[in-house]
């Protein structure tokens, strides 16, 4: 819809296809308790922008659906919904669109379908044991839906520390297994770490500008919560609580999970890149002459390493009952059919102009800026792809 709201403005016909309704995903795909990981205060689309009494807060879904809503309405987005797009091909005119609704032929094709179609299973979950439900986080709704017993929340991103946090709160026996993780205090320097990312300049910091841009893309999302308290919530945090913290499943062998060890080195990792970070704002804080309004300097302890993690742990003996796997998610393009994609299925594109011809990306990790993937990110990079579409539809005239 920020597209189409460029789009527009160009006076350039077009639909915006949608498989389910406005907002779709937001309505279906997030357990009860989601809340953004951003503050109320960077919910902006273009012409749009939170003006409620909680701009600290963080929306929950039927909050972020009602907003997507008003900007549908506010927009007047050509929206065609209970559209499922089946196909997409180049024709010598441009691409033809198969839908659930019948054929459309168009000049140029916007892919706004996002990352996060699919969970991100890995091929291990087929070995383990019949007797353990397996869940995805767009299975999970709230720990009363569980079995009773034991829960292996598998991914340390933001995802999985939410979910081993409201399982355990639930009374439940928790263990997370944790890999490469980004670690950020939900408040730095008394104000949300969001505001130091924009105002440091990091946020805005272009895909053009970046050395090793496929390693950026595919860094999982940051440690944060969004709560009303706007507390941290890190693995000394789950720690405290009682989760008990494994190293990285690695593989299934006669029905036990095998973890790999080295918990101190990927702790010692996320901690040393949080430092940086903090170093960061401190020094753009001191630059800018901006000290003096926000508090001194902090450090945070290092994350803790167990003194004995499990290596391995029986899953047919009935200590876990539930796998939730918390392992990030991928993109969907079976429907299109155009050699964009590469190997791992991602799309070959420079900023959101794909390898094809009239045909573009939105929403995609990184895709222009550090936040593009975010809500506040997506004005100006609908904005200059559409820019681009716009000059190559002209050039074809």
């Amino acid at each position: 819809m920020a597209a189409s709201h460029f789009l527009a403005q160009r006076s350039i016909d077009h639909l915006v296809l949608e498989r389910g309704e406005v907002a779709n995903s937001w309505r279906h795909e997030r357990w009860d308790s989601f809340r953004l990981l951003t503050p109320n205060w960077q919910s902006r689309l273009p012409g749009l922008r939170y003006e409620g009494p909680d701009p600290d807060g963080y929306l929950s879904t039927k909050e972020v659906t009602q907003f997507i809503e008003r900007f549908a309405a506010q927009t007047r987005a050509p929206v065609r919904t209970g559209t499922k797009v089946t196909s997409v091909r180049r024709t010598d005119e441009g691409y033809h669109v198969t839908t659930s609704r019948g054929e459309i032929r168009c000049r140029a094709v916007v892919i706004a379908t996002g990352a996060c179609n699919r969970p991100a299973v890995p091929q291990l979950a087929a070995a383990v044991p019949a007797s353990v439900g397996q869940l995805t986080p767009f299975d999970y709704r709230e720990p009363g839906r569980l079995p009773d017993g034991g829960v292996l929340v598998v991914g340390a991103s933001a995802t999985g520390v939410q979910l081993a946090a409201e399982l355990r709160r639930s009374g439940r026996p928790v263990t997370l297994a944790v890999g490469e993780h980004v670690r950020l205090p939900r408040t730095y320097r008394g104000r949300d770490v969001l505001w130091w990312m924009g105002a440091s300049g990091v946020w805005d910091q272009r895909y053009d500008e970046i050395d090793d841009l496929a390693r950026a893309r595919r860094l999982p999302s940051p440690q944060l919560a969004g709560t009303p308290e706007r507390t941290t919530l890190d693995l000394n945090v789950l720690t405290a609580m009682g989760v008990e913290l494994v190293g990285r499943w690695a593989a299934v062998r006669d029905g036990r999970a095998l973890f790999s060890g080295g918990l101190r080195n990927v702790f010692a990792l996320a901690d040393l890149k949080m430092e940086r970070l903090l170093d960061t704002f401190d020094t753009w804080a001191h630059t800018h002459g901006r000290d003096a309004e926000a508090g001194p300097p902090e450090r945070f302890a290092p994350t803790r390493v167990p003194q004995s993690a499990r290596l391995q742990l029986d899953l047919r003996r009935g200590e876990i009952r539930t796998i939730v796997w918390a392992t990030g998610f991928r993109p969907d393009y079976s429907w299109l059919h155009v050699p964009v994609a590469d190997e791992k299925g991602l799309l070959r594109h420079d900023g959101g102009v794909v390898e094809s011809p009239g045909l573009y990306a939105l929403g995609l990790p990184l895709l222009r800026r550090r936040r593009s993937t975010f809500i506040h990110g997506i004005e100006d990079d609908a904005r200059e792809v559409i820019d681009h579409l716009a000059l190559y539809l002209t050039a074809r005239r």
